[in-house]
């Protein structure tokens, strides 16, 4: 129901952008063929997560985490430019309703490069929305076991991803953003719950996140 409720939020924002740009004057100093756009948002993560879990069943549950996100979008026309955002984010995960019941896996660190390629809807305007599809490598990194695992090990994933946003134009080159991000990635994840479980415990696991950003951005 909340997955729903955001494609229909999402849906409604990108409509609402479209139609205001039918009326809205060409500025001096917008987005054009050759320049670099720079933005800093600060970005809401929220994981659509499920898993697989061997010998034990249940699910996954991950952590919603709030972070800050550094952006380079390189414009190869006036409307079609290639973005590549950085950030990292620390996040809790457990296993739910396992056989064992509830298990604290600790946390990790995801290191999420993504690269996409985005099409500006009237870049001249002062109210320009765009949308994008996207390319994911995401790297595992400082994991915190928990109190349940002596050995929480992480494969690199590989995703891919749709965006949708809006530049609002402050100033001459100067941006407000709003951007919505949805990733769809899953990873391999080996449990050693020896202690536990007396086993190895494997699982597949759909991260699949939302990923809301709010930031500012300048053009050279």
């Amino acid at each position: 129901m909340v997955r729903n409720k955001f494609r229909r939020l999402s849906r409604v924002i990108f409509l609402a952008a479209l139609a205001a740009t039918i009326t809205m004057p060409t500025f001096a100093g917008a987005k054009e063929e050759g320049d670099l756009l720079i933005r800093a948002r600060a970005i809401y993560i929220t994981p659509d997560e499920s898993a697989t879990i061997s010998l034990i069943g249940g699910d996954a549950s991950i952590g919603n985490e709030v972070t800050v996100e550094l952006d380079f979008s390189y414009f190869i026309r006036d409307n079609i430019a290639v973005e590549l955002i950085l950030a990292t984010s620390k996040h809790s995960v457990s296993a739910i309703g396992t056989a064992l019941g509830d298990l604290d896996l600790g946390s990790v660190w995801l290191l999420p490069p993504t690269l996409s390629l985005q099409y500006h809807l009237q870049p001249k305007q002062q109210f320009s929305p765009y949308v994008g599809i996207s390319a994911n490598l995401t790297l595992f990194h400082s994991v915190n076991d928990g109190p349940v695992a002596d050995n929480v090990k992480y494969d690199a994933a590989i995703g891919y991803g749709l965006q949708a946003g809006v530049d609002y134009r402050i100033g001459e080159g100067t941006y407000i953003n709003l951007d919505i991000k949805r990733l769809w990635l899953s990873t391999d994840v080996t449990i050693d719950a020896t202690t536990a479980a007396g086993a190895i415990v494997a699982a597949d696991v759909k991260i699949n996140p939302w990923i809301f950003g709010i930031g500012i951005g300048k053009t050279f």
